[in-house]
């Protein structure tokens, strides 16, 4: 049972007064994190390319495995993004453009769309992660439905993220862990790919594991998917997935159970158990994704991928373009990211009192926030809430958009 189970205002309020032992806040917003979803894009335009429904399904779900990915040891909490701030992300070598905006402040929600530059799909969502603190661990439960419309197949697949949990925000060294079932659905076809995403348990050998299946609108299962959203994903059929499992079991049975480890129960820490088993490969099976190597100097840069690392370039010329309200152009970010942390923390503090006399000042005039880019409707697919792109950003007409900055 939790020690305690409070308000995300007042988790964030306990986690602000206690940054030594909690998350390091990293030189990026929640914006560009969010843009991290696309980090494996190249899966996205395998699908588009596949002419079978179930390959096209399977490299989907790769595709929702890697968007979590990137997450793991990367304990660094982002910025949280202002009321009205946007990012935008065109990347021609992988054939997409993407934007976001920050639509709303209480509660936080994030809104995103990604397109291909071909039209071979979109990408979008709008994300809005619920708190919720249980006294050694922060969990993040993930609100928002991700929608991916594959157009030149007429296929459109929704699913939702799963749990996030940061370990040992008082005491002890931070570690993060996924978990829960992710259901993406081909609402075209009737298709549906079940991935649960396994809690470490009491020894931890589930840690980072991710098993599931794709069945057919009949529920058929028609293969299994298997691996660690920290490593790899591969694909088997059903058959030779249950016959391996039985040798497993066979051979497990034969063996002595081993003692727990130390610290695992403690009092004073929740700590991680030793990583020492790598994804074991069923013959036969089909490779469907593996996560790339981090650099070498990562982890003297908040555990960055190399595509996290990109997010905040600014090139030559690049300013001049970008809406004002992009989260480049933070001060509080930008002076984070060139090392005076002094400068940054007065001008996230100057920031943050701008975006409260601006909300009272709409108050007084009984003036409400409008959207810029997105606009509140519901989801055509889930009959669900959420925002949906208007479009013209990249029209560069950026004459309205608010001072926030």
């Amino acid at each position: 049972m939790p020690v305690s189970l409070i308000s995300s205002h007042l988790c964030e309020s306990i986690l602000r007064s206690n940054l030594a032992n909690f998350l390091c806040v990293c030189p990026l917003s929640f914006l560009q994190r969010i843009t991290e979803y696309m980090e494996h894009t190249y899966l996205i335009n395998k699908a588009c390319l596949l002419s079978d429904s179930i390959e096209r399904m399977q490299a989907v779900a790769a595709f929702a495995v890697s968007a979590v990915a990137s997450q793991w040891d990367r304990t660094g909490k982002p910025f949280n993004p202002l009321l009205g701030e946007t990012y935008e992300l065109t990347r021609e070598d992988q054939g997409y453009r993407l934007i976001s905006e920050q639509v709303s402040h209480h509660p936080p929600v994030s809104a995103f769309h990604a397109e291909s530059l071909v039209g071979d799909f979109v990408f979008h969502g709008s994300i809005y992660p619920k708190l919720k603190f249980w006294g050694k661990s922060v969990e993040a439960e993930p609100k928002g439905t991700i929608t991916l419309e594959l157009l030149k197949h007429g296929e459109v697949y929704t699913w939702t993220n799963p749990f996030c949990c940061v370990h040992n925000v008082i005491l002890g060294k931070l570690w993060i862990e996924q978990y829960g079932t992710v259901e993406i659905l081909n609402h075209s076809t009737g298709d549906k790919c079940v991935l649960n995403f396994k809690p470490c348990g009491m020894f931890g050998k589930e840690l980072h594991r991710v098993e599931g299946y794709i069945q057919d609108k009949s529920k058929k299962k028609l293969c299994v998917i298997y691996g660690k959203w920290t490593e790899c994903m591969w694909s088997v059929d059903p058959q030779t997935y249950e016959s391996n499992k039985k040798a497993e079991k066979k051979a497990d049975s034969k063996k002595q159970k081993s003692p727990e480890p130390e610290g695992v129960d403690g009092d004073d820490a929740d700590n991680m158990p030793e990583v020492l088993e790598t994804v074991a490969v069923i013959p036969g099976s089909t490779l469907l994704w593996r996560i790339s190597s981090r650099p070498q100097h990562s982890a003297q840069m908040y555990n960055f991928t190399n595509f996290a690392m990109s997010l905040n370039e600014l090139e030559p010329g690049m300013q001049a373009t970008l809406a004002p309200t992009d989260c480049r152009l933070r001060p509080d970010i930008r002076a984070m990211e060139n090392g005076d942390m002094d400068q940054a923390s007065r001008e996230k503090a100057r920031l943050e009192e701008k975006q409260r006399s601006a909300r009272n000042d709409r108050s007084k005039d009984e003036e409400e926030w409008s959207t810029r880019w997105f606009q509140s409707g519901t989801n055509t697919y889930t009959s669900s809430q959420d925002w949906l792109y208007k479009g013209g950003y990249f029209d560069r007409k950026y004459s309205d958009l608010p001072d926030i900055y």
